[in-house]
């Protein structure tokens, strides 16, 4: 008998005589392996003549495609006895109460950012959006607030450790107003834009949180104003609570990027301990609004000798919990199932 054949009758041995896949595996590495015993053979092929090679090449080749073959054959038999092995141990109980699945819920804020968003699109509002990480100067300055100016002490603001720039220091955004400067400085008017975002203050209690959402809007036109700003508040708050007969009172008050400027209540009264909007004698703040400031317009790089603006502004956790009920805006942030539960939303309502 050869070496080559005494080499293929060892290979179908120890083939035949693997008991799992674990050994068949390592046969087969053994024989074809990077350092395995067909590498080993191979080397001989350097020493032979050319007939030599030919005769040899085509044998080893032969032998190769048995033992393939018989490999696999082998593998195939010992998948379906391990297989075998499994279905008779493991057990299924078909009649098992499946596990509790949940296809979660949408967070009233998503649901309302959603239905306000669809109201301000529907009047040609497009959104506009701008970083959280914002400059003293479009925070402050740009927004009417200079250096000296007393509102900025009413922001509680938190500031960056980052070195500051000509705009001066960075800061976590105390409002979304900054959106609307950047709106006019990159688009000429006539500008219908809105934007919602997150904004920072340090501030923590039943009615106030750190982290909070704001939404704004900013009308620039030739013939805008107050009137057109009433209209606009009074009719979005109606489609966006779907109350048509919703009552507006407009309170004069002081914001240093609007001139003049309002507060906003809605009317309500309590029925069976429940608040009702559009009905009674009783007034809830809803959110503030104003005509631009020329200042403003003029950092937005707008003609305000030409040009005049109305803005708006609500909270998103307000309209929310108003719109919903949520007690307690803490309840927002804090991932309480019980809460998701109650105030959630289906995906397919």
């Amino acid at each position: 008998m050869s070496d080559l054949d005494r080499f293929f009758a060892t290979c179908l041995f120890e083939i035949d005589n693997c008991s799992d896949l674990s050994s068949i595996d390592a046969v087969r590495m053994a024989i074809f392996g990077k350092n395995g015993k067909i590498t080993e053979i191979m080397k001989s092929l350097k020493n032979m003549t050319p007939r030599e090679k030919r005769e040899f090449g085509e044998k080893i080749n032969n032998i190769k495609e048995k033992v393939r073959a018989r490999l696999q054959e082998k593998t195939r038999t010992l998948e379906l006895d391990d297989m075998e092995k499994k279905l008779s141990s493991e057990f299924v109980d078909v009649f098992m109460p499946a596990r509790p699945y949940s296809p979660g819920l949408v967070h009233p804020l998503s649901k309302t950012e959603e239905e306000i968003s669809g109201v301000l699109a529907s009047y040609g509002f497009r959104f506009a959006d701008g970083p959280e990480i914002e400059s003293e100067y479009m925070n402050f300055t740009a927004l009417n607030m200079p250096d000296h100016h007393p509102a900025r002490t009413m922001h509680d603001t938190f500031y960056m450790k980052i070195p500051a720039d000509k705009d001066g220091c960075k800061l976590l955004r105390t409002h979304t107003s900054p959106v609307q400067v950047r709106a006019m400085l990159q688009h000429k008017p006539p500008l219908r834009f809105f934007s919602i975002g997150r904004v920072f203050r340090n501030d923590y209690d039943a009615t106030h949180t750190p982290m909070f959402s704001q939404i704004e809007g900013l009308m620039v036109d030739i013939d805008v104003g107050f009137a057109h700003l009433k209209w606009f508040m009074s009719d979005i708050l109606k489609q966006f609570f779907a109350i048509p007969n919703l009552a507006l009172r407009f309170r004069t008050s002081f914001f240093p990027f609007t001139e003049p400027s309002v507060e906003v209540d809605i009317n309500y009264e309590i029925k069976n301990g429940k608040v009702v909007f559009g009905t009674g004698d009783k007034w809830m703040e809803i959110g503030g609004a104003g005509v631009v400031h020329p200042t403003v317009l003029e950092h937005g790089n707008v003609d305000a000798a030409k040009y005049q603006g109305i803005a708006f502004g609500f909270g998103l956790e307000r309209l929310a919990t108003l719109k919903y009920g949520v007690p307690d805006l803490r309840g927002y942030f804090e991932s309480d199932d019980r809460w998701r539960k109650s105030f959630g939303f289906s995906f397919f309502a």
